[in-house]
């Protein structure tokens, strides 16, 4: 399926571009989220004449994302979980822990697909996480693991 990018989408393109993607992607997410349209002729010429508005939107939602990356990159974040003594949880750090934290630490507001977390945290000690803020702003949290005294 091709598909004409209504905003920067990370590893896939930028705004205006052409791109083929599956069917199932295309549907299920680029479309129903409004990322994206089909590359019809039509569809091309509704986008050369929206282009100017549709890169004003992406100008103000990059600002707005600087804004929070000033906010939260490199923040040190702390949260107390049981381990063993040897430094492995009982579990992991759930990304509903993380969006939790960042609000009430920093005030911010996040949602579950905008957090990335490689591998996933079960001992104690700093873990980074990255917050994809928009497609060209990415904020780095460290989040420090401690273990829970009784």
């Amino acid at each position: 399926m091709q598909v004409i990018l209504l905003e920067n989408i990370k590893k896939l393109g930028a705004i205006g571009e052409k791109v083929t993607v599956s069917d199932g992607y295309g549907r299920n997410f680029l479309l129903k989220n409004k990322k994206a349209l089909i590359a019809n002729k039509k569809n091309i010429e509704l986008f050369e004449k929206q282009k100017s508005e549709i890169n004003k939107k992406n100008e103000i939602e990059k600002n707005k994302a600087k804004e929070i990356y000033n906010i939260i990159h490199k923040a040190e974040l702390e949260i107390q979980k049981e381990a063993m003594e040897n430094g492995q949880l009982y579990g992991s750090i759930s990304i509903k822990e993380v969006i939790a934290l960042v609000k009430a630490h920093k005030n911010v507001e996040t949602s579950a697909e905008k957090i990335e977390i490689k591998g996933q945290i079960k001992t104690t000690g700093i873990s980074k996480i990255y917050i994809n803020l928009h497609a060209d702003v990415q904020a780095v949290i460290n989040l420090n693991v401690k273990p829970k005294v009784e």
